[in-house]
């Protein structure tokens, strides 16, 4: 009998099986209504240690894509580049945020949710990026943001 009870008593939560969480980006027109980018798109950043990393490789004919969310530091910052195969445009995103760390049970690893306190864009291709939804954590549903890209891209 003893034995049943200590097992009963054990932890059942189940732990998500990625702890990593995104931030997922819209492409709208002025209008609000879903745009395609159809310029090959690459999007990178500057690791903690200095050297840079690819996120997203010409990647093309996209209407929304997510990118990883650091756990370390108050802002991110990614740089956009937009390329026909002759001219190319680059800009830069910054997101400034919260990390919160998330605690589910002693049985899972840690992992941190995050609050969007706002964002900012250089303007070559890049027309405005607005802020959708502030909460960044497992829900893959949400569009945290609303890219609007100049009319000529």
């Amino acid at each position: 009998m003893a034995v049943a009870a200590v097992a009963a008593s054990c932890s059942s939560v189940d732990c998500p099986l990625n702890n990593k969480v995104l931030t997922n980006y819209a492409l709208l027109d002025a209008d609000g209504r879903t745009d395609t980018m159809r310029l090959a798109m690459t999007v990178s950043t500057n690791r903690t240690d200095g050297s840079d990393s690819v996120l997203i490789n010409k990647d093309q004919d996209i209407t929304k894509f997510s990118l990883p969310i650091s756990n370390a530091q108050p802002r991110d910052s990614f740089f956009v580049e937009l390329t026909d195969g002759v001219t190319a445009s680059l800009d830069t995103i910054v997101v400034d945020k919260e990390d919160m760390m998330h605690f589910e049970s002693t049985d899972c690893a840690a992992s941190y949710f995050h609050k969007i306190k706002g964002v900012t864009t250089t303007h070559h291709a890049i027309d405005s990026v607005a802020i959708n939804y502030h909460n960044v954590d497992y829900d893959t549903s949400k569009t945290h943001f609303h890219i609007y890209f100049s009319p000529c891209h």
